[in-house]
């Protein structure tokens, strides 16, 4: 079995670079290492399936899709030690990047085809796989132009949380040594704690501190709730998010729970009847049903048009990445492009996204729409597609969190209202509105793992073109999985709430119900609540006037707060090891920051792994929260106390661990 290479991330790898400064990668651009072979390709493939089955049963059941790259980043680890040749670096990316892609897939599936048996409507088995293969499709080819400008023009811009996890995952794997016992060790530490933290009835997962009278009675009368997730994967998620952007997140959640929550209490609380489109009055509403009620929705149209202003920005970018492809393609394809920087060629883009638009166009017209109906269809799949996709790599970028959920409501909203001007409506227009939404939603999600798993790529030395092939692959394997999962499911299971004389077993669907709720709705020409969309669009209007990055605050509207306020803390800790790393300075202070960056990955991939193997269990009948119960949890005071104290022991022990001297060898 070969040595393990003694590889390390470049000093520059995580903040911009200087004028005249070049990023290089870890696999240098003049060097071919393995990297598509048919060890990679065979075990990503089979990877992207068991987790795309997993998934999609765990998402349907509890509402919790199965985040699949980070563990299987480390499974790749564990495989590339099973071969007399072991597996180079650039073999892990493509096992991680295929892989990942499961995830991805069965996001934009359990948010919308669930919602198609809810509504009587029964897709064929085709007709699913179709949606997920079509939408997976578009958001690698429309993602792909925006890859030199969010992966290497953004150099150091964006913290890649997500992406970070993996690159440091992979990376430490491969030098072995001190820092892999590093990050097994923050990993375990995670994978423990979040498993029975977010599993089982051990003690609070989030703090809300209802238990001080203070607090208790402010959210009483003014509908104002603090609430902290305390797990690890949030507190590592912070830290490699930074201050600035968990500060930005974090006052997103401020001013949707601080500033609009109460204000729309306070305005609507002596309503005695419900104020559309809530569905019971104010009055009787906690502060987390206004929020569902009515302040996602100014969340939702905060972060549309902070994705306008988003492209609008990145315009230039965009043509610039067409320029140069299509220059790489009439002088050939390699010739003044480094490896590392080589795209799939903006022919075969163009091809690709023409085939699947006459795709979608025929599907369109299978579903009986008039040619004018299927125009307007497919310039809605094209536009909200490729539209979502900057958004998507934007989010992730910034705070690995992807706004699949409010996009795909935008998206039914929009599709709805234009569609009921042509006269399409009833179930014929409930099925084509939720076909587009779940292409549309299946293409934000791919894109925002795309954009992920190149930028792992870049930081390690992967070839671009191949990461992008074979996400083809993984979109394909995973499309027909998760769409025969889907129908084999609604055989046994009942989607949603129980229909009267029906004895099957439901699976609850939580994101495809309110999708169905949605188009059924509006289908039924209920009003738009264009006030609170109106009101989101200014927030972000303002935002941008103000010069502030719109979409992260925009993202934190509508993120629950609880996961706002966990990663702030994380935020806060990587600015104290910052400080403190310059102070000491040299080497030391280096090694201080790479320790802190280990830990934290660790605690995203233990939180990961942890909220996996609790998915899992959850898969079993004979699973029930109370199966571990600690005898403190239902004491709310003492539960909230304890959970306090552990995320407390979370971070001191990334910032002792990250303090802590290397000892001589």
């Amino acid at each position: 079995m070969d040595a393990p290479d003694s590889k390390s991330l470049p000093e520059n790898a995580y903040r911009p670079l200087a004028p005249g400064e070049v990023y290089r990668p870890v696999v240098p651009p003049a060097s071919t290492p393995p990297e598509t072979t048919a060890r990679s390709i065979v075990w990503g493939l089979f990877l992207c399936a068991v987790f795309t089955a997993a998934s999609a049963y765990s998402g349907l059941k509890v509402g919790q899709v199965m985040e699949a790259a980070i563990p299987i980043s480390i499974l790749a680890i564990g495989l590339a030690r099973v071969y007399s040749r072991r597996s180079s670096l650039l073999e892990n990316v493509i096992i991680t990047g295929i892989g990942g892609v499961s995830g991805a897939v069965v996001a934009g599936a359990i948010f919308t085809l669930p919602a198609l048996y809810i509504l009587k409507l029964d897709p064929k088995p085709w007709q699913t796989i179709f949606i997920c293969l079509a939408g997976a499709c578009l958001g690698i080819l429309f993602l792909i132009p925006l890859r030199r400008y969010f992966v290497r023009d953004m150099h150091g811009q964006f913290p890649y949380p997500e992406a970070t996890a993996i690159t440091e995952v992979l990376i430490t794997g491969e030098k072995g040594g001190s820092q892999a016992k590093l990050l097994l060790e923050a990993t375990g530490i995670a994978a423990i704690y979040d498993f029975f933290v977010t599993t089982f009835q051990v003690w609070r997962e989030t703090v809300d501190f209802q238990f001080i009278p203070a607090m208790k009675e402010v959210a009483d009368k003014a509908r104002v709730v603090l609430r902290i997730d305390a797990i690890g994967f949030i507190l590592g998620l912070g830290y490699v998010m930074g201050l600035r952007a968990s500060t930005l997140l974090c006052a997103g959640g401020v001013l949707s729970n601080f500033v609009l929550v109460p204000l729309v209490w306070k305005i609507g609380q002596h309503v005695p009847a419900p104020i559309y489109p809530a569905p019971m009055p104010i009055s009787e509403m906690s502060a987390a049903l206004i929020y569902r009620w009515y302040v996602r929705y100014v969340g939702v149209g905060a972060i549309a048009t902070a994705g306008i202003f988003g492209i609008l920005k990145s315009l230039r970018i965009i043509v610039g990445s067409f320029s140069i492809a299509a220059k790489a393609f009439r002088h050939g394809e390699g010739e003044g492009l480094e490896r590392t920087d080589r795209d799939i060629a903006i022919t075969r883009i163009l091809v690709g996204v023409v085939v699947s638009a006459v795709a979608v166009a025929i599907f369109l017209g299978n579903l009986g729409a008039t040619s004018v109906v299927l125009l307007i269809g497919l310039a809605l799949v094209l536009v909200f597609s490729f539209f979502f996709t900057s958004v998507a790599a934007n989010a992730i970028a910034t705070t690995a969190r992807n706004p699949v959920s409010g996009m795909t409501m935008l998206t039914i909203i929009i599709s709805s209202v234009i569609l009921l001007e042509f006269g399409v409506s009833g179930r014929t227009g409930m099925f084509f509105v939720m076909a587009i939404a779940g292409m549309v939603c299946t293409a934000l999600s791919v894109s925002g793992q795309t954009i992920t798993d190149l930028k792992t790529g870049y930081w390690l030395g992967s070839t671009p073109a191949a990461q992008e092939r074979v996400k083809f692959y993984g979109g394909i394997v995973s499309a027909v999985v998760v769409g025969l999962v889907i129908v084999a499911l609604a055989q046994t299971f009942q989607f949603g709430e129980a229909a009267p004389g029906d004895a099957r077993p439901v699976l609850v669907s939580p994101q495809a119900s309110i999708m169905k709720a949605l188009v059924e709705g509006f289908m039924s020409r209920q009003p738009v609540p264009w006030v609170l969309f109106g009101t989101g669009a200014a927030v972000a209007v303002i935002m941008e006037m103000l010069g502030v990055p719109a979409l992260i605050v925009a993202l934190g509207m509508y993120l629950p707060l609880e996961l706002n306020s966990g990663a702030l803390v994380g935020g806060f800790i990587a600015h104290f090891v910052a400080k403190r790393s310059e102070r000491v300075g040299g080497a030391a202070g280096a090694s201080m920051r790479e320790r802190a960056v280990i830990i934290a990955s660790g605690l995203m991939a233990g939180g990961a792994l942890g909220g996996l193997f609790g998915a899992a269990l959850r898969l079993f009948g004979w699973y029930r929260e109370d199966r571990i119960k600690l005898p403190f949890y239902d004491n709310d005071p003492v539960s909230q106390i304890v959970s306090c104290a552990g995320f407390v022991a979370l971070c001191l022990y990334l910032w002792f661990g990250a303090m802590k001297k290397e000892r001589p060898a």
